[in-house]
Protein backbone atom coordinates (compact mmCIF):
# COMPACT_ATOMS: atom_id res chain seq x y z
CA UNK A 1 0.00 0.00 0.00
CA UNK A 2 2.82 2.37 0.91
CA UNK A 3 4.52 1.77 -2.45
CA UNK A 4 1.32 2.77 -4.22
CA UNK A 5 1.05 5.97 -2.18
CA UNK A 6 4.68 7.10 -2.62
CA UNK A 7 4.35 8.60 -6.14
CA UNK A 8 1.35 10.69 -5.09
CA UNK A 9 3.12 11.77 -1.90
CA UNK A 10 6.20 12.83 -3.85
CA UNK A 11 4.11 14.84 -6.32
CA UNK A 12 2.34 16.54 -3.42
CA UNK A 13 5.70 17.36 -1.82
CA UNK A 14 6.94 19.01 -5.04
CA UNK A 15 3.77 21.12 -5.30
CA UNK A 16 3.98 22.21 -1.67
CA UNK A 17 7.69 22.99 -1.50
CA UNK A 18 8.50 23.86 -5.12
CA UNK A 19 11.71 23.41 -7.06
CA UNK A 20 12.39 19.91 -5.73
CA UNK A 21 14.99 19.24 -8.43
CA UNK A 22 16.86 22.56 -8.38
CA UNK A 23 20.48 22.18 -7.28
CA UNK A 24 23.10 24.44 -5.74
CA UNK A 25 25.36 26.23 -8.23
CA UNK A 26 28.85 27.57 -7.60
CA UNK A 27 30.29 30.67 -9.28
CA UNK A 28 33.59 32.53 -9.03
CA UNK A 29 33.23 35.56 -6.75
CA UNK A 30 36.90 36.62 -6.74
CA UNK A 31 37.78 37.01 -10.41
CA UNK A 32 38.95 40.38 -11.71
CA UNK A 33 37.48 39.74 -15.17
CA UNK A 34 35.86 42.77 -16.74
CA UNK A 35 33.70 43.28 -19.83
CA UNK A 36 32.72 46.53 -21.51
CA UNK A 37 28.95 46.30 -21.67
CA UNK A 38 27.17 48.91 -23.77
CA UNK A 39 23.79 50.38 -22.83
CA UNK A 40 21.41 52.98 -24.26
CA UNK A 41 20.96 56.54 -23.09
CA UNK A 42 17.49 57.92 -22.48
CA UNK A 43 17.82 60.46 -25.31
CA UNK A 44 18.32 57.80 -27.99
CA UNK A 45 15.88 58.80 -30.81
CA UNK A 46 14.35 55.33 -31.02
CA UNK A 47 13.68 55.27 -27.27
CA UNK A 48 12.21 58.77 -27.38
CA UNK A 49 9.81 57.59 -30.09
CA UNK A 50 8.89 54.50 -28.07
CA UNK A 51 8.29 56.56 -24.93
CA UNK A 52 6.18 59.12 -26.78
CA UNK A 53 4.13 56.90 -29.11
CA UNK A 54 3.07 54.52 -26.36
CA UNK A 55 2.68 57.18 -23.64
CA UNK A 56 4.99 55.44 -21.21
CA UNK A 57 5.12 58.48 -18.93
CA UNK A 58 1.40 58.03 -18.30
CA UNK A 59 1.94 54.40 -17.27
CA UNK A 60 4.56 55.35 -14.67
CA UNK A 61 2.77 58.49 -13.53
CA UNK A 62 2.76 58.59 -9.74
CA UNK A 63 5.62 56.09 -9.40
CA UNK A 64 8.27 57.39 -7.01
CA UNK A 65 10.92 54.66 -7.22
CA UNK A 66 12.64 52.54 -9.83
CA UNK A 67 10.88 49.44 -8.49
CA UNK A 68 7.45 51.04 -8.81
CA UNK A 69 8.21 52.05 -12.41
CA UNK A 70 9.47 48.56 -13.24
CA UNK A 71 6.36 46.98 -11.74
CA UNK A 72 3.99 49.35 -13.56
CA UNK A 73 5.59 48.76 -16.94
CA UNK A 74 5.90 45.01 -16.38
CA UNK A 75 2.19 44.71 -15.59
CA UNK A 76 1.33 46.81 -18.65
CA UNK A 77 3.43 44.70 -21.02
CA UNK A 78 2.22 41.40 -19.57
CA UNK A 79 -1.38 42.39 -20.26
CA UNK A 80 -0.83 43.45 -23.87
CA UNK A 81 -1.26 39.95 -25.33
CA UNK A 82 -1.70 36.28 -24.49
CA UNK A 83 1.45 34.18 -24.71
CA UNK A 84 2.02 32.22 -27.92
CA UNK A 85 5.17 30.12 -27.76
CA UNK A 86 5.33 29.40 -31.48
CA UNK A 87 4.78 32.79 -33.11
CA UNK A 88 7.63 35.14 -34.05
CA UNK A 89 7.38 38.78 -35.17
CA UNK A 90 8.36 40.12 -38.57
CA UNK A 91 10.83 42.48 -36.88
CA UNK A 92 12.36 42.08 -33.45
CA UNK A 93 12.40 45.63 -32.11
CA UNK A 94 9.89 46.83 -29.46
CA UNK A 95 7.95 49.31 -31.62
CA UNK A 96 7.50 46.82 -34.47
CA UNK A 97 6.37 44.13 -32.03
CA UNK A 98 3.90 46.50 -30.39
CA UNK A 99 2.46 47.45 -33.79
CA UNK A 100 1.90 43.76 -34.57
CA UNK A 101 0.29 43.30 -31.16
CA UNK A 102 -2.07 46.18 -31.93
CA UNK A 103 -3.12 44.18 -34.99
CA UNK A 104 -3.87 41.10 -32.92
CA UNK A 105 -0.60 39.16 -32.95
CA UNK A 106 0.61 37.16 -29.96
CA UNK A 107 4.21 36.26 -29.19
CA UNK A 108 6.72 34.36 -27.04
CA UNK A 109 8.62 35.08 -23.84
CA UNK A 110 11.31 36.59 -26.05
CA UNK A 111 9.01 39.35 -27.25
CA UNK A 112 7.70 40.14 -23.75
CA UNK A 113 11.31 40.66 -22.67
CA UNK A 114 12.24 42.72 -25.73
CA UNK A 115 9.27 45.05 -25.31
CA UNK A 116 9.68 45.59 -21.57
CA UNK A 117 13.43 46.00 -21.99
CA UNK A 118 12.84 48.78 -24.52
CA UNK A 119 10.23 50.46 -22.35
CA UNK A 120 12.43 50.47 -19.25
CA UNK A 121 15.38 51.92 -21.13
CA UNK A 122 13.05 54.52 -22.66
CA UNK A 123 12.11 55.84 -19.20
CA UNK A 124 15.71 55.89 -18.02
CA UNK A 125 16.01 52.53 -16.24
CA UNK A 126 18.95 50.60 -17.66
CA UNK A 127 17.95 47.03 -18.48
CA UNK A 128 19.05 44.07 -20.59
CA UNK A 129 17.44 40.90 -21.87
CA UNK A 130 18.62 37.75 -20.11
CA UNK A 131 18.51 34.31 -21.71
CA UNK A 132 18.09 31.40 -19.29
CA UNK A 133 19.02 27.85 -20.25
CA UNK A 134 18.54 24.44 -18.68
CA UNK A 135 21.41 22.15 -17.74
CA UNK A 136 20.50 19.83 -20.63
CA UNK A 137 20.30 22.68 -23.14
CA UNK A 138 22.40 20.76 -25.67
CA UNK A 139 20.42 17.52 -25.64
CA UNK A 140 16.84 18.59 -25.04
CA UNK A 141 14.75 18.85 -28.20
CA UNK A 142 12.52 21.69 -26.99
CA UNK A 143 11.83 23.89 -24.00
CA UNK A 144 15.50 24.36 -23.09
CA UNK A 145 15.37 28.14 -22.80
CA UNK A 146 13.40 31.05 -21.40
CA UNK A 147 13.99 34.79 -21.80
CA UNK A 148 13.52 37.37 -19.08
CA UNK A 149 15.28 40.65 -18.39
CA UNK A 150 17.21 42.34 -15.65
CA UNK A 151 16.82 45.99 -14.76
CA UNK A 152 19.32 48.04 -12.80
CA UNK A 153 17.78 49.95 -9.92
CA UNK A 154 19.81 53.00 -8.98
CA UNK A 155 17.67 53.28 -5.85
CA UNK A 156 18.88 49.89 -4.59
CA UNK A 157 22.19 49.79 -6.50
CA UNK A 158 21.49 46.30 -7.85
CA UNK A 159 20.20 44.26 -10.76
CA UNK A 160 16.62 42.96 -10.54
CA UNK A 161 15.21 40.05 -12.54
CA UNK A 162 11.86 40.66 -14.22
CA UNK A 163 9.95 37.89 -15.98
CA UNK A 164 7.64 39.93 -18.18
CA UNK A 165 5.80 36.91 -19.60
CA UNK A 166 4.45 36.25 -16.11
CA UNK A 167 4.86 39.74 -14.60
CA UNK A 168 7.10 38.40 -11.83
CA UNK A 169 9.87 39.97 -9.78
CA UNK A 170 11.38 37.51 -7.26
CA UNK A 171 12.09 38.86 -3.77
CA UNK A 172 13.77 37.53 -0.64
CA UNK A 173 12.79 39.18 2.63
CA UNK A 174 11.39 42.06 0.60
CA UNK A 175 14.57 42.60 -1.47
CA UNK A 176 14.26 42.10 -5.26
CA UNK A 177 16.70 39.54 -6.64
CA UNK A 178 18.75 39.15 -9.78
CA UNK A 179 18.53 35.79 -11.56
CA UNK A 180 21.54 34.21 -9.85
CA UNK A 181 20.39 35.40 -6.42
CA UNK A 182 16.95 33.99 -7.22
CA UNK A 183 18.38 30.57 -8.07
CA UNK A 184 20.42 30.54 -4.88
CA UNK A 185 17.43 31.60 -2.80
CA UNK A 186 15.28 28.81 -4.22
CA UNK A 187 17.92 26.32 -3.09
CA UNK A 188 18.69 27.76 0.33
CA UNK A 189 15.74 29.94 1.39
CA UNK A 190 12.83 28.79 -0.73
CA UNK A 191 10.20 29.29 1.97
CA UNK A 192 11.27 32.92 2.34
CA UNK A 193 11.17 33.68 -1.40
CA UNK A 194 8.15 35.55 -2.70
CA UNK A 195 7.09 37.28 -5.90
CA UNK A 196 5.93 40.77 -6.76
CA UNK A 197 3.23 40.50 -9.40
CA UNK A 198 -0.04 42.07 -10.44
CA UNK A 199 -1.02 38.80 -12.11
CA UNK A 200 -3.12 36.05 -10.55
CA UNK A 201 -0.25 33.60 -10.22
CA UNK A 202 0.72 30.99 -7.64
CA UNK A 203 4.32 31.51 -6.58
CA UNK A 204 4.71 27.76 -6.00
CA UNK A 205 3.56 27.06 -9.54
CA UNK A 206 5.98 29.67 -10.89
CA UNK A 207 8.92 28.39 -8.82
CA UNK A 208 8.30 24.85 -10.05
CA UNK A 209 8.14 26.09 -13.62
CA UNK A 210 11.13 28.46 -13.65
CA UNK A 211 13.54 26.43 -11.52
CA UNK A 212 15.06 24.27 -14.26
CA UNK A 213 15.82 27.31 -16.44
CA UNK A 214 18.04 28.89 -13.80
CA UNK A 215 21.26 27.11 -14.74
CA UNK A 216 23.01 28.96 -17.58
CA UNK A 217 22.61 32.74 -17.88
CA UNK A 218 23.63 34.89 -20.85
CA UNK A 219 23.36 38.53 -21.82
CA UNK A 220 24.46 40.60 -24.78
CA UNK A 221 27.62 42.65 -24.52
CA UNK A 222 26.06 45.42 -26.61
CA UNK A 223 22.67 45.93 -24.96
CA UNK A 224 21.38 48.81 -27.05
CA UNK A 225 17.75 48.28 -28.04
CA UNK A 226 18.52 48.94 -31.70
CA UNK A 227 21.66 49.63 -33.76
CA UNK A 228 23.89 47.09 -32.01
CA UNK A 229 27.38 46.82 -33.45
CA UNK A 230 28.44 43.54 -31.82
CA UNK A 231 26.72 40.14 -31.78
CA UNK A 232 28.75 38.91 -28.79
CA UNK A 233 27.12 37.58 -25.63
CA UNK A 234 28.49 36.65 -22.21
CA UNK A 235 27.35 33.40 -20.61
CA UNK A 236 27.66 32.78 -16.89
CA UNK A 237 28.51 29.10 -16.42
CA UNK A 238 28.53 27.32 -13.04
CA UNK A 239 31.97 26.20 -11.90
CA UNK A 240 32.58 22.60 -12.94
CA UNK A 241 29.98 22.62 -15.72
CA UNK A 242 30.65 22.48 -19.45
CA UNK A 243 30.32 25.42 -21.82
CA UNK A 244 27.28 24.61 -23.98
CA UNK A 245 27.88 25.06 -27.70
CA UNK A 246 24.59 23.77 -29.14
CA UNK A 247 21.00 24.76 -28.36
CA UNK A 248 18.42 21.94 -28.47
CA UNK A 249 20.57 19.61 -30.58
CA UNK A 250 20.32 21.73 -33.74
CA UNK A 251 21.42 25.32 -33.36
CA UNK A 252 25.06 26.25 -32.72
CA UNK A 253 25.62 28.69 -29.86
CA UNK A 254 27.87 31.26 -31.54
CA UNK A 255 29.51 34.56 -30.64
CA UNK A 256 29.60 33.54 -26.98
CA UNK A 257 32.12 34.41 -24.27
CA UNK A 258 32.03 32.08 -21.27
CA UNK A 259 32.75 33.05 -17.68
CA UNK A 260 32.38 31.70 -14.14
CA UNK A 261 32.63 35.21 -12.68
CA UNK A 262 29.41 36.44 -11.15
CA UNK A 263 31.01 39.82 -10.44
CA UNK A 264 31.90 40.33 -14.10
CA UNK A 265 28.38 39.36 -15.08
CA UNK A 266 26.80 41.86 -12.69
CA UNK A 267 28.90 44.98 -13.10
CA UNK A 268 27.22 48.31 -12.50
CA UNK A 269 26.13 49.86 -15.82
Amino acid sequence: MLKKLLPALLISLVVLTGCASITSLKFDTNSDENYDFIYDTIDDPYLVKLRTEFELDTIISGCTSDLEKIRALSAWVQNLWEHDGSNTPEKSDPISILHEVQNGSRFRCVEYAIVLNGCLNAVGITSRTLALKTKDVETRESGAGHVVLEAYSKDMDKWIMVDSQWDVIPVLNGIPLNAVEFQNALVNNRFDVDILSAADLSKTYYFNWIGEYLFYFDVLVDNRVVNRTSPMSLMLVPVGEKNPVVFQKEWPIEDMIYTHSVNAFYTEP
